[in-house]
C-alpha cells in the first residue's frame, strides 16, 4: 500500500493512529538494533586496538631485549680483545727488558774487552749490542703499533 492510501482522509483515524504507531515501534526498533551494532563494532575495534597496542609493546620490549644482548656481546669482544692486547704488550715489554739487559751485557763485555785488546771480539759485541738495540726499537714499534 502507498503513504497516501494509508494515510488517506477515508480512512478511520483509528487505523491510521495503529499504522503510525507500528511504523513508529518499527523504526524505534531498527534504531535500536543499528545502536547495538555500532556498539559492538566499537567494542571490537577498541579490542583490536588494544591488542595492536599489546603487540607494538612487545615487540618494542623484544628489539629492546635484542638490543642489550648484541650490546653485551659486543662489550665482551671488546673486552676479551684489549686482554689479549695487554697480554701481548706485556710480553713485548718483558722482551724489550730483557733485550735491554743483554745489550748492557754486551756493551759492559766490550768495554771490558777493550782493556784487555782483543779489538775484534770487541767489535762483534759492539755489533751484537747494535743489533740488540734494532731489536728492542722494533719490539717498541709494534707495541706502540697496539
Amino acid at each position: 500500500m502507498s503513504e497516501e492510501k494509508r494515510d488517506s482522509p477515508t480512512e478511520d483515524p483509528g487505523a491510521r493512529l495503529a499504522a503510525a504507531e507500528r511504523r513508529l515501534q518499527e523504526a524505534s526498533e531498527a534504531a535500536d538494533a543499528a545502536e547495538e551494532r555500532a556498539t559492538a563494532e566499537i567494542q571490537a575495534l577498541e579490542a583490536d586496538l588494544e591488542k595492536e597496542r599489546q603487540q607494538g609493546a612487545e615487540a618494542l620490549e623484544e628489539l629492546r631485549r635484542r638490543h642489550a644482548e648484541e650490546l653485551a656481546r659486543e662489550r665482551e669482544a671488546k673486552e676479551a680483545a684489549i686482554a689479549a692486547a695487554e697480554r701481548r704488550l706485556a710480553e713485548i715489554e718483558q722482551q724489550a727488558e730483557a733485550a735491554e739487559r743483554r745489550i748492557e751485557e754486551a756493551q759492559s763485555q766490550a768495554r771490558d774487552a777493550e782493556g784487555t785488546g782483543a779489538d775484534a771480539e770487541t767489535r762483534a759485541r759492539e755489533a751484537a749490542a747494535a743489533w740488540l738495540r734494532g731489536q728492542i726499537e722494533a719490539l717498541r714499534r709494534e707495541a706502540a703499533g697496539r
